[in-house]
This record gives structure tokens, C-alpha cells and sequence, in this order.
């Protein structure tokens, strides 16, 4: 899940053309409990506290984000995992959409690393699913900006690795040691990169994620600072459109009836991502408040109505509905 601003305006597989600036409020840290019960309507879209189990009613499939809403890279998050497993038990659809630039082989596999409970989901979708199609279009040899544990990226792609000095194109997965390192630490080389109009694939759009209590640079971080050094950056994953395309294809293809497309919705709490991405994408949003915008309007457990449809107003986003935490239901 994804911290921080300014979005990234593209069009679809695109050339990065400029960016949009929104408030964000990435020191801050998301403490998850239940939420209470009763529906609201103090804002202009419903507070849903009786959890997703009212969602269930109006809806038969989930675009469901991962960091922030099931885990945090250190934690499961067990009343989301709970509540994910409970709708799929009603039979409803869960597709899983995740920035990680790991192909989704790699996503599931840390679900079990970290104790995700089985059934939660029905498929998982990455931005590391669909950045390799921007790989196999890159010209010449391509670059790994990123940990070797992304490797996994170009399994079975038939493509020509460079060196940072003499690669015709950059794959960004990240910061080299994240835990240490920020993206002025990259400020130098990706100058000279830019100066040469190598062109970059950012396969993580995130800017900040959060990482148990800490707040860690993602692969968006250097490719925003990358477009403001000049440099052309490609995005395919949240919130443009080929990682939707993806995710509707992914949820088509799943057993049992076809879902009408008005009774998707998607989950999440990063604003230029899920938030964003759902709008651009024609996705109703649930939006999960007790993230990392969540000092913007008040206590992550209990926000102030008015701050955050001040917030939503400010962003020019209406979420469909929003509840502080995902959950089926308080006493469920």
C-alpha cells in the first residue's frame, strides 16, 4: 500500500507527463482495531461500521489491496483476514491487487511466510504481473534499480540485463537497502541516467509503504524523483489502467457465475493509488480510513466525519463508502 504524494498523471503502459500534488500524512503510523457498529451518514458517502458484512449485500466482488489492509509486512492484520474469508464463504470474489513489483507467485508465497490464513482470496494480482509486460517491450539491455530479491521479475523473460552504466533501460523495484537509504541517496546517478534519457519501468508505484511501525521508501519514491530530474518513467501498475484490466480478467476467469461489473468494489487506503485507481478505473471504492492519511481527519479509530470529507473534497474523490478498519462486523 501506498504512502505519500504527488500521483502520477499517465495514460495507459505510459510515458510518466507530469504529476499532481495531494496533502499526505506519511508520518503517520495506523494503530488497527474494530471499528463500532451502525451505518452513518454524517459525510457525503456512508460510514460503514457494521463492517463488510453490509458490503456483502450490495456487493459480489472485491479488488482488495494488500499492504495496509491485510498486513503489514510484519503483521497479519486478523479481522480483515477474517473478514476477507467470511465474504468468500458467502460467495463473494476476492481478487487481491497489490503494488508489489514481485510476480503474484511471489505475493502468495509471502502470505505464507507471514501467517495469512488460507482462503482469503481467490487470485492475486500485482503491479509485478504487468510491469513485465513493459519489460518485454524495452529496447536493448535493461537495468535491475532495486534488491536482489526481485529477481523473480524477469523469470522466463526473454530479455538482455545491463549494468547502471551502459543499460539502454531501467527496472526500478526499489531501493537497494531500504531499512537505511532514501531516494537523495539516489539523487547522482539518477541525474546522470536522465542526462543519457534512459528511460525507467517503475514496478512498484508506491512512494512510502509502511513496514510494521516503520514508514520505508518504495520503487514510486525514485521514480517521482526520476521525473522531476527529467527522466521518463512507465508505470502499469495501481492506479492506471493495465493492472485493472488485469485484475477484471483475473475475476472473469474465476468458477461460478459472472460478476456484473456496478457490484465490484474495490478496498483500500492509499490516495494516489487505490483511491485514485479505483476512481480513474470506474471501480466503486470502500475506503479504509486508519491508514496512512489517517492525521488528516482525526484518531485512526474514530475520525472527525467533517476532516475527512474535507480530505476526500480536497483529493476531488467521493468513496462509495469508508470504515476505519476492515472487518466483517463488531460482535461477527
Amino acid at each position: 500500500m501506498m504512502g505519500g504524494c504527488p500521483v502520477f498523471v499517465a495514460t495507459v503502459c505510459p510515458t510518466l507527463t507530469g504529476s499532481k500534488v495531494h496533502p499526505t500524512a506519511s508520518s503517520s503510523h495506523a494503530r488497527r482495531q474494530k471499528s463500532g457498529r451502525s451505518v452513518t451518514m454524517t459525510t457525503s458517502f456512508p460510514k460503514i461500521s457494521d463492517g463488510l458484512s453490509a458490503i456483502a449485500k450490495t456487493h459480489d466482488a472485491l479488488l482488495c489491496d494488500v499492504w495496509g489492509v491485510l498486513h503489514n509486512g510484519v503483521n497479519v492484520y486478523v479481522d480483515a483476514a477474517d473478514a476477507l474469508q467470511r465474504f468468500r464463504a458467502q460467495g463473494g470474489k476476492v481478487v487481491m491487487i497489490t503494488n508489489s513489483p514481485r510476480p503474484s507467485p511471489g505475493v502468495i508465497a509471502q502470505f505464507a511466510e507471514l501467517g495469512v490464513p488460507d482462503g482469503v482470496c481467490d487470485a492475486v494480482v500485482t503491479s509485478g504481473d504487468v510491469t513485465r509486460t513493459l519489460i518485454e517491450q524495452a529496447e536493448g539491455s535493461v537495468w535491475l534499480l532495486g534488491p536482489e530479491r526481485d529477481e523473480p521479475l524477469f523469470d522466463g523473460l526473454a530479455v538482455k540485463r545491463g549494468d547502471e552504466a551502459f543499460c539502454n533501460t531501467i527496472v526500478c523495484t526499489g531501493l537497494f537497502h531500504d531499512e537505511v537509504e532514501t531516494p537523495e541517496d539516489y539523487r547522482t546517478r539518477l541525474t546522470v541516467l536522465a542526462a543519457r534519457k534512459v528511460p525507467m519501468i517503475c514496478a512498484n508505484p508506491d512512494l512510502i509503504v509502511e513496514r510494521g511501525d516503520r514508514m520505508i521508501h518504495c520503487a514510486g519514491s525514485l521514480a517521482k524523483l526520476y521525473a522531476e530530474l527529467g527522466g521518463e518513467v512507465r508505470i502499469a501498475g495501481k492506479p492506471h489502467a493495465p493492472i485493472y484490466a488485469l485484475a477484471r480478467k483475473t475475476l472473469a476467469e474465476l468458477p461460478g457465475d459472472a460478476v456484473d461489473p456496478s457490484r465490484i468494489i474495490a478496498v483500500g487506503d492509499g490516495m494516489p493509488t487505490d483511491v485514485k485507481g479505483a476512481v480513474d478505473n470506474g471501480v466503486d471504492l470502500l475506503y479504509i480510513s486508519a491508514g496512512i492519511h489517517s492525521a488528516e481527519y482525526g484518531p485512526a479509530d474514530n475520525p472527525d466525519a467533517a476532516a475527512l470529507e474535507a480530505f476526500m473534497a480536497a483529493q476531488g474523490v467521493t468513496p462509495t463508502a469508508w470504515m476505519p478498519r476492515l472487518t466483517w462486523q463488531r460482535n461477527g
